[in-house]
């Protein structure tokens, strides 16, 4: 009897043990931040747990200010960034890595009585100044005729966000400066600008274009910036039927930076969980291959062993 109660007991510390090793063996990863960024951050959660099934992802969108202020708090392991990193940020002692690029696109509704006319003629980089930060532009017809009349609405972002400042940089102003009704979150801004033909705002490249389609989403249609200001939108400047030619054009430089702009993961000083670093040690290497099919462009070779070294 004895000696079956002493195999009992055994068993029993054999199977708590195995199961406080297994708890242990389990990791959670917290991260927070940029809407250009969740999807990605998203699809590279997903396949790295089919490799890492002991690795659990809290992932939550909310902002690049938010990834920041929780980075900087340390209350995530990682914020997703959206926009250069400042002075103060750096003061504050945050650390960075990139990880690819996107763009932030001028976006109005497939419903604008003034389509046609846009795609052929687009916007100068003067005149979306003029709608977005000194409201000297009001109605359609002061950029096309006389007869092309309808009161523009003009959405920005509610929220501190890395698209917003991208924007703004774009006429070399901060978020602040930009007018307009405040709309939170990229997908509420898309949602606002899709139902008004006569609205205009702005959007991360994956609330714009469906990445299964690779054509633009219902309702969303991309302002044509006129890039060399000559009135016309040439041929080359033309790339927003797709989401790959688009894609070229970001990776190719031709669309102008900012708005094109590099996305990072932040945090407070080098961190300093394994798990943590494997993870953005994979994303820089085997999650690459995913980069192009989530709707992003990849960094170059050159720049994707500078940030790996980050990582040592």
């Amino acid at each position: 009897m004895k000696t079956r109660i002493a195999l009992l007991m055994l068993t029993l510390s054999v199977i708590v043990s195995a199961c406080v090793s297994k708890k242990r063996a389990e990791e959670t990863i917290n991260i927070s931040g940029a809407w250009a960024l969740y999807p990605m951050v998203v699809k590279w959660s997903e396949e790295y747990k089919k490799e890492h099934p002991e690795i659990r992802f809290n992932i939550s969108a909310g902002g690049a200010g938010k990834g920041m202020a929780d980075a900087l708090a340390g209350t995530v392991d990682l914020g997703m960034f959206s926009r250069g990193i400042s002075q103060e940020e750096k003061d504050k002692g945050v650390w960075w890595v990139s990880l690819t690029i996107d763009a932030v696109l001028p976006t109005i509704s497939s419903e604008n009585p003034f389509l046609e006319k846009f795609k052929k003629q687009g916007l100068t980089r003067e005149e979306f100044k003029s709608i977005f930060v000194d409201e000297s532009i009001k109605n359609w017809s002061e950029v096309l005729t006389p007869s092309d009349r309808g009161d523009i609405m003009v959405y920005t972002r509610s929220d501190a966000c890395g698209a917003a400042e991208t924007w703004a940089a774009f006429f070399g102003k901060k978020q602040e400066n930009l007018k307009g009704i405040g709309i939170y979150g990229d997908p509420g801004l898309a949602e606002a600008v899709s139902k008004d033909m006569n609205g205009i705002g702005f959007n991360n490249t994956n609330y714009v274009y469906d990445i299964n389609t690779g054509k633009k989403r219902p309702g969303m249609e991309v302002m044509p910036i006129d890039i060399d200001g000559n009135g016309i939108i040439d041929p080359g400047e033309d790339f927003y039927d797709s989401l790959n030619d688009l894609l070229k054009a970001v990776g190719g430089g031709i669309y102008p930076s900012p708005p094109a702009r590099e996305l990072y993961f932040v945090s407070k000083g080098k961190p300093g969980k394994k798990a943590t670093v494997d993870f953005m040690r994979w994303t820089l290497n085997e999650g690459q291959k995913f980069v192009l099919e989530a709707g992003y462009v990849p960094l170059d070779q050159e720049e994707l062993t500078i940030q790996l070294k980050k990582l040592d």
